[in-house]
């Protein structure tokens, strides 16, 4: 299975940015932006999930079709990395996204082509893969 490494780089009190970069085997073979929400002591729908290891699976839905979701988060379930633009279109999940840039004019990064970056990763990650999240923001 592929492993993919997510670093938190910045935080405040709406949102987290970071970077994904997924290899397979010892070789990069895709990096993307991601956007959560600020860590609040993993609550569920206003934190973003806590360091460490984890599986992520596809998953299929009717709102975000093919996407995938974050396993054995303690505490919490449906964890989901899915299309999402802004920090309000996320509940505790994970967006991924091609560049940081302030869409919407609020002052906040946002992510650009979400949708596009969700179908990319999905094309050459369609198993699902191992997720290690660490903080460096």
């Amino acid at each position: 299975m592929k492993r993919a490494v997510l670093i938190r780089l910045k935080e405040n009190k709406k949102q987290t940015l970071g970077k994904l970069f997924l290899f397979n085997g010892l070789d990069l073979e895709y990096e993307c932006c991601t956007l959560e929400l600020p860590y609040n002591n993993n609550k569920r729908n206003i934190s973003s999930i806590p360091t460490g290891d984890y599986k992520v699976k596809i998953r299929e839905s009717e709102k975000y079709g093919l996407h995938y979701q974050v396993e054995n988060v303690e505490m919490r379930d449906y964890i989901l990395i899915h299309p999402a633009n802004y920090y309000t279109q996320l509940r505790g999940c994970i967006a991924l996204g091609y560049k940081f840039y302030d869409i919407n004019k609020d002052g906040e990064h946002d992510v650009t082509h979400s949708r596009r970056t969700m179908r990319h990763l999905l094309e050459i990650a369609p198993d699902g893969f191992n997720l290690i999240i660490l903080d460096n923001a």
